[in-house]
């Protein structure tokens, strides 16, 4: 039982902390944009190797360059909608173009950290760090509480500014009606940029908790949008605590899965990402809501 949960159950919501944080910013901007944003992954990437140059500049930890990383990509985010997304938005209710324009911007933002960065692994900091035990049953990593407690204080924080300020509350409009919205004389475009800037701000969240984690890798992002994606048809699209929720649940699936149930592992963790997968598609066909009851496009 210890072996469980110490292993594969904290593993697993960590892991979730770090869907969540990337699902949440893919569900705003498909609720108020109506596409998916499949250049989220490598935001997140971007986001992370930020932080990196804030700690190779400041000499401090990253938990500390952390805020700054969030603002510089939630700019970046705004960014890339304005000169890349806006554009192509003809307001006709088409977004193939802009889905596949986000298949382009993916690839920039990769080829934009490997060469300012290298494409070689690295790391925030070296060296192990002793567990701390909880009720001497639950063990524990130090960086692995500081994702947790974060991604709890992030997401909170998120519902009370979409339910408590008022561009949170305009932002949940448009995302209820876009044409409704704008003929009650919302700023549309205010809006939109906030979304972004949110979405941008969490993703820089999500990549600078997953190096922590682990390790600073160019692909990290890339790997991570399928869960998700996931995450956010789960959760139900619109829904942003839905979709931190369905994180939860896909991280501690695929984690689960390669516990040893019978003596063997039900898949190798090679394969856990088909989990993901598999809940994905299981979703689209019998519940496309979502666990939340999310809206359907």
């Amino acid at each position: 039982m210890l072996e469980f949960v110490n292993l594969y159950l904290v593993n697993g919501i960590v892991l979730g902390c770090v869907y969540a944080l990337g699902a949440i910013g893919i569900t705003m901007i498909f609720g108020i944009l109506r596409f998916g944003h499949f250049a989220h992954g490598d935001m997140m990437t971007a986001g992370a190797y930020i932080a990196l140059a804030l700690v190779w500049a400041s000499g401090m930890p990253v938990l500390w360059v952390l805020p700054a990383a969030m603002l510089l990509t939630a700019a970046l985010g705004a960014g890339l909608h304005w000169a890349f997304y806006r554009p192509l938005d003809t307001g006709t209710g088409s977004t193939i173009v802009i889905v596949i324009a986000s298949f382009g911007v993916a690839l920039m933002l990769r080829s934009a950290v490997q060469l300012f960065f290298g494409v070689d692994i690295t790391t925030y900091q070296r060296g192990f760090q002793t567990p701390i035990w909880i009720a001497d049953t639950i063990r524990i990593l130090p960086r692995h509480l500081w994702i947790i407690g974060l991604t709890i204080a992030l997401v909170v924080a998120l519902h009370l500014f979409l339910t408590r300020s008022r561009l949170g509350k305009a932002m949940r409009a448009m995302s209820d009606n876009r044409a409704l919205a704008r003929i009650s004389g919302i700023g549309t475009m205010r809006v939109v940029l906030a979304a972004w800037a949110v979405g941008g701000a969490l993703a820089a969240a999500g990549g600078v908790f997953l190096g922590i984690d682990t390790q600073l890798s160019t692909q990290m992002g890339w790997n991570l949008l399928l869960p998700m994606f996931a995450a956010a048809v789960l959760g139900g699209i619109g829904n942003p605590v839905g979709a931190a929720l369905g994180a939860l649940v896909v991280g501690v699936a695929e984690e689960l899965v390669t516990f040893p149930w019978f003596g063997e592992p039900l898949l190798s963790p090679a394969y856990k990402s088909a989990v993901s997968f598999a809940i994905l598609v299981a979703l689209l066909v019998w519940r496309p809501t979502g666990l939340t009851r999310g809206r359907v496009f």
